[in-house]
Order: C-alpha cells, then sequence, then structure tokens
C-alpha cells in the first residue's frame, strides 16, 4: 500500500497494538482493516491521472468488516449465553443487538482513539471523517477481523470482552436487575427494534404518522410501525407528546410484540 495518497494519523501502527493488546504478525492485516474505502479510490491513479478511479475491494476495509460483524456477533452472543444462563432467547437477543448497535460500536472506536490510526481519502479527511461514528464502527468491526485472522478467535474474544463487552456491562446488568431489556439496554428502543428485525432478516422498520390530538401546547401524536414493505395491521400503534416519543414507544411496543411471537412459536414447537 506503500505510495497511497492518503491521510493518516500516524507513520507506526505500534501505539495502537498496544492499545488492542496484540502485536501483528501480519501487520498487513492491521493496515487494511484501517483503510477507508476512500482511500482506496484516491490510491487508484498515478500522479496527474485523471482516469476513472474504480475502488478495489481487496485495497480496503469493507471485507475486512465483513467478517468482523460476525465474528463479532458470535462471541457477544456466547459471552451472554455464558453470563446469563437463565435468560430467554429473546432477551439475549436484544441484549447482543444493543451490545453490536452502531452506535455502541462508534463509541468503543472513540475510546480506542481509533480515528487517528485511520487511513482516509483527503474528500473524508477534509469532512472530519476521523470523528464520525458510523466510520468508527466500521472500523471497530474490521479491526476485529483483522485481530481474529492474525492472533486467532482468543485473542479476538480477549478484545471484544475487554473493549466492547465491558464498557456496555453496566447499562445490561441494569437492564437485567429492571427486567427492561426492549430499551435497547445500550442503545434505544428505535435502534433496538431494528437491530431485532435485521437480525431475523425481516427488513428495516416504517415509521408512519397516523394522527395528533389535543391542543397546541398538549399535542399528542399518534405513531405506527411496521415492516417496511408489507401490508396487514401495524406491529404497534403508540402515541407520545413529540414524534420522537411516539416512535420511540412504538419501537419498544413492537418488540414486546415480536419477542412474545416467538416464544409462543418456541413454545408450539
Amino acid at each position: 500500500m506503500a505510495g497511497r495518497k492518503t491521510q493518516t494519523g500516524g507513520s507506526s501502527f505500534a501505539g495502537l497494538e498496544e492499545l488492542v493488546g496484540h502485536r501483528f504478525r501480519r501487520p498487513e492485516l492491521l493496515e487494511l482493516a484501517l483503510t477507508h474505502r476512500s482511500a482506496s479510490y484516491e490510491g487508484g491513479g498515478g500522479a496527474g491521472s485523471t482516469a476513472e478511479v474504480v475502488a478495489d475491494p481487496a485495497r480496503d476495509n469493507e471485507q475486512l468488516e465483513f467478517v468482523g460483524d460476525a465474528v463479532l456477533g458470535m462471541l457477544v452472543a456466547e459471552a451472554l449465553y455464558r453470563r446469563y444462563p437463565g435468560s430467554r432467547e429473546g432477551e439475549l437477543t436484544r441484549l447482543r443487538a444493543s451490545v453490536v448497535n452502531r452506535r455502541h460500536l462508534g463509541v468503543v472506536g472513540g475510546n480506542i482513539e481509533l480515528g487517528r490510526w485511520l487511513r482516509l481519502g483527503h474528500g473524508e479527511e477534509a469532512s472530519g471523517g476521523r470523528n464520525k461514528p458510523a466510520l468508527l464502527a466500521n472500523a471497530v468491526e474490521a479491526l476485529i477481523a483483522a485481530i481474529y485472522l492474525d492472533g486467532g478467535i482468543e485473542v479476538a474474544r480477549a478484545f471484544v470482552e475487554t473493549q466492547v463487552l465491558s464498557p456496555a456491562l453496566p447499562q445490561l446488568e441494569q437492564a437485567m436487575a429492571e427486567g427492561d431489556t426492549f430499551s435497547g439496554a445500550v442503545g434505544d428502543h428505535k435502534s433496538a427494534l431494528q437491530e431485532h428485525l435485521q437480525a431475523a432478516g425481516m427488513g428495516q422498520p416504517k415509521y408512519a404518522l397516523t394522527g395528533q390530538t389535543g391542543p397546541d401546547h398538549r399535542r399528542l401524536f399518534q405513531v405506527e410501525v411496521r415492516v417496511d414493505g408489507t401490508d396487514g395491521p401495524p406491529l404497534a400503534v403508540a402515541q407520545g407528546s413529540s414524534k420522537k416519543v411516539a416512535q420511540q414507544e412504538a419501537a419498544r411496543l413492537a418488540i414486546a410484540v415480536l419477542t412474545a411471537r416467538n416464544e409462543n412459536a418456541g413454545a408450539m414447537a
């Protein structure tokens, strides 16, 4: 990857390896995990070239992100299974979704200062890419894949438990103690519903405002949520003092409906 026209936070990854807790035998894996697509695009042409540049998937971190997503999901699922042996599948699914969601992974990326090590194209650099939560979340998944491929599953497990799961544990414990895993624990109701639907292969949630009542100073908004592209009744309907509040409540109710369906189906199997 030498000669690539990218912006990087440093010439050596030794500091990041120390934070990660793993010295890479194949440092090119770590470099690839930190290479954003924008760097791949800009690195395709020589100086002064006007030819169209097409990104090479083997030169950015998106394939590693794909692998890391699977490794992360498996390791978090196993950790939750061992930590909460008496929990139902629906509870564990919601807890896992709250740990692996983009919001939390973005925080994890910030905690280990991953942004300073990213390889970005000039445009992404100028737009503040180093601090974008979504970009950091993707890089965390790619980093997990690189750790797994270079050091094996136990090294990846140590990183996930220390850097991803441990910061979320206080909120997970609170959610379990209060019996409210519907909140997404680490995220919010809408995030939890989206993760729940994605995990079940059901598509995206779609919210619609269906009514407003009350005077201006005490307005109530009614919102329904359904799986996008499906017919029939909505998953849930809720009211709130704002559209956002109503959407959150509708998402919470929808998760409860889906969980009840899953548990009923399991009981009949």
